[in-house]
């Protein structure tokens, strides 16, 4: 009569039956890909690769009907170049590299003509390759140097689509936007390339059994057991004096010599100096040195949000915004900004006179602070006023990778949320803590005002779920 379903002997057995099989399927297909992930994963470590997630994007790139030739963006040194040789060296039978940087005459050959019929028989010259349509990767390197280049891509994309071609370039951004290039609007597929997140680190460091598990129980909002808890802390320490730069990464996983690794960092630091002279106008130089600077400065205040008068005394927006503008399109730092209603799209109500910044790189923001490995590594209390700073700049850093657009959020009063996000549809509050200390009045002002479906609360405590609120450890932000 009213829809009840009547359990006879026969009906339990067929219930437990389909229980039971279902149980050992969903079993059966987590084995089996784990064991995809282990291949894939343990494959590119026998080749001494470290594992990028990028190789998925351009696996799937390859393979796509509306294939474009494609931009990868990135700040220098993240490891754009190596990324695409590597999957034209598994992927294609061949690769043509061209380097606009380290031979200038590859500019006068697109001086003379861009289009494909002209251009690929003369590049396989130059490449001393065979380039064949579908088999072959071409790539671009610093394409920034060479405008025409950047326009033959159009030509590519509308007359030769059959050819693969990937091209890269560090300051990229700031050629188009201040240099007036022609760019190819709609022909070209773009990818951004960050330096390598939590998970590709740990991955480098060979946990990936550690991965799967943090991955899970972020899943199912179980705690870890504390001895891989712990680990999994003492990982996301070294993370911030190490950071993302794969070079720094590699030279981490085979020698773990911190001294080194800042050699090496502040070789990076001194090119980004020498990129801000080099593709500047020369009036803005000093600027832009002087607001990148004072960016690791302003994280160590209480307040974090920036303010051009600390730049120097008297500063005001219409002085600096150019440098930082530089800075954000150079991919070295990345702006947050306040949003004032929380409502859809969050981009139609932020505030653009209000504004964090943060730098794209952990290790990089260390050296550039000259701080002691063992000062991160054990949490000094002398380093008290910058610990929350940096764990923003951390979790900023693994949400950018995972492709969230982030704002933060304050009240008439005072109260602030981090970051709010839109994740899968919704709109997420996350408050980060630096330490196990998870008091936070402002994410209950933000809940009581807003009630979203939950809040998202980063700090070194274990994974949980409470009163509308997801704990997830700092080593697991990049599960958000």
């Amino acid at each position: 009569m009213f829809g009840l379903t009547v359990f006879t002997p026969k009906n339990v057995i067929f219930y437990k039956l389909f229980v039971y099989f279902s149980v050992k399927l969903t079993i059966k297909i987590v084995e089996i890909y784990t064991n995809i992930y282990y291949t894939i994963v343990s494959t590119f470590e026998e080749d001494g690769f470290m594992y990028r997630k990028i190789m998925s994007f351009l696996e799937n790139w390859k393979n796509s009907e509306q294939r474009k030739p494609l931009i990868l963006q990135g700040a220098r040194q993240v490891g754009k170049t190596y990324s695409i040789l590597e999957f034209g060296r598994t992927h294609y039978e061949n690769v043509a590299y061209f380097n606009f940087e380290t031979d200038p005459r590859l500019n006068e050959t697109f001086e003379e003509n861009i289009s494909p019929e002209y251009l690929v028989p003369i590049l396989s010259h130059v490449a001393g390759q065979t380039i064949v349509r579908e088999k072959t990767l071409i790539v671009f390197d610093e394409i920034q140097l060479c405008e025409r280049a950047l326009t033959s891509l159009k030509y590519f994309c509308e007359d030769a689509p059959d050819y693969h071609i990937i091209v890269a370039g560090s300051l990229l951004g700031v050629a188009v936007n201040r240099a007036k290039f022609s760019f190819p609007v709609g022909k070209v597929d773009m990818k951004t390339l960050y330096p390598m997140d939590m998970e590709e680190f740990m991955l480098a460091m060979g946990e990936d059994a550690l991965v799967l598990q943090i991955k899970e129980s972020f899943v199912n909002d179980t705690p870890l057991p504390v001895a891989l808890h712990d680990a999994a802390i003492r990982l996301y320490r070294q993370y911030l004096v190490v950071g993302g730069m794969p070079e720094c990464v590699k030279q981490f996983s085979e020698t773990k010599d911190y001294i080194l690794i800042r050699h090496t960092q502040d070789t990076i630091l001194s090119s980004y100096l020498n990129d801000m002279s080099k593709y500047n106008n020369l009036n803005e130089i000093k600027k832009t040195r002087l607001a990148y600077d004072n960016i690791t400065v302003q994280l160590s205040k209480k307040n974090t949000r920036f303010q051009y008068k600390l730049i120097k005394k008297g500063g005001r927006a219409s002085e600096f915004e150019n440098a930082i503008e530089w800075l954000c399109l150079s991919g070295i730092v990345s702006q947050v900004y306040k949003v004032e209603q929380i409502k859809k799209p969050l981009e139609n109500y932020r505030d653009i006179d209000a504004f964090k910044i943060y730098v794209s790189d952990l290790g990089l923001l260390c050296a550039k602070k000259d701080l002691a490995a063992n000062d991160v590594l054990y949490m000094v209390e002398e380093i008290n006023d910058f610990k929350g700073g940096m764990a923003e700049n951390y979790v900023n850093v693994q949400l950018s990778i995972n492709g969230y657009r982030t704002y933060y959020w304050e009240s008439e009063r005072g109260a602030e949320i981090d970051f709010v996000i839109q994740r899968d549809g919704k709109l997420i509050p996350i408050e980060v803590k630096s330490a196990d200390n998870t008091k936070a009045k402002s994410l209950k002002v933000y809940m009581e005002t807003y009630k979203p479906d939950y809040a998202i609360k980063l700090s070194t405590k274990n994974f949980g779920f409470e009163d509308g609120k997801k704990t997830v450890p700092l080593y697991a932000a990049f599960c958000i």
